[in-house]
């Protein structure tokens, strides 16, 4: 195995524009030299900055609870873990119950932070911390949500029946889950 260098030096970025923007995105070209004298142009969409969090929510030991909405990219409505915006101010922690409240319709005694991963970090500088909640008590927040989000239980034992399922596709909520099954391992 060859060690990994994590001291490769950056590009230098020589120019930066914003060539499109929408409600949500920016999109910004940049003007790159890599070390070995080879330039590019890259395109890139930048985001808020202030991440997201994904919460797999525990029920009891054995439930997980998940969530049913429309999914504008793929048309369709996916199952998957709640999840949203870090707004200003918030910790992820923070973020994370208030999107628990909004979305479930519970509360978390006990949060655990369990990895923060990348969401195409080659286009997208976008950061999502993915949090387990336990100890849950009922209790709603007002969301922004255009119509009622369904919430699912769902056997933590019937991970391979989730996994088989077509419309449990998104890729950080299979991180998710995978993580929730490595933590469990861990923990009892």
């Amino acid at each position: 195995m060859s060690k990994i260098d994590n001291k490769k030096e950056l590009p230098t970025i020589h120019s930066a524009e914003i060539v499109a923007k929408s409600k949500f995105f920016k999109v910004e070209k940049l003007n790159l030299e890599f070390s070995n004298g080879a330039t590019r142009e890259f395109e890139r969409m930048v985001g808020a900055g202030r991440g997201a969090v994904m919460i797999v929510p525990l029920k009891d030991a054995d439930t997980m609870l998940l969530i049913r909405e429309y999914a504008c990219g793929t048309h369709s409505y996916q199952l998957g873990f709640p999840k949203g915006l870090i707004d200003p101010g918030e910790t992820s922690e923070q973020a994370a119950n208030r999107e628990l409240q909004e979305e479930v319709g519970y509360k978390a005694d006990t949060l655990h932070a369990l990895h923060t991963v990348h969401m195409a970090p080659t286009f997208f500088d976008a950061k999502m911390h993915i949090l387990i909640a336990e100890h849950l008590t009922p209790q709603s927040l007002e969301g922004d949500e255009p119509e009622p989000l369904e919430v699912i239980e769902w056997p933590v034992a019937k991970v391979d029946e989730l996994l088989a399922r077509d419309d449990f596709g998104e890729a950080r909520s299979v991180a998710a889950l995978l993580l929730l099954q490595k933590w469990k391992k861990e923990n009892n």
